[in-house]
């Protein structure tokens, strides 16, 4: 329990700028993420089609769509986590060794 009068930390007292790799990594997550949804609305938008065989005018348009989009947060997932483990700073070559040394 905190102490009365004292009040807890809000959401809004932590910074809102974030740092070039936490950055980074928030856009892989969100890349990711939309990728698993398009992924995911590709394979419904094709069972509907296959199973309900929709007649509205619009369908031919718009069951393709999610497929496009799944290719297309494919690349950026693909560039996107590229580049975040290109930032990623290798282990040095001292503590790389004491590692192994630890683990033997």
């Amino acid at each position: 329990m905190s102490e009365p009068g004292r009040s807890l930390p809000t959401r809004r007292s932590l910074p809102r700028c974030r740092t070039g790799p936490e950055r980074l990594t928030r856009a892989v997550r969100y890349a990711g993420r939309l990728l698993c949804w398009s992924l995911a609305a590709g394979m419904a938008s094709a069972a509907a089609d296959l199973l309900v065989a929709p007649s509205a005018r619009w369908w031919p348009v718009l069951w393709p769509v999610p497929w496009y989009l799944t290719g297309v947060s494919l690349l950026a997932w693909a560039v996107l986590r590229a580049r975040e483990k290109a930032a990623q700073s290798p282990p040095e070559e001292d503590e790389f060794k004491d590692h192994w040394g630890r683990a033997a």
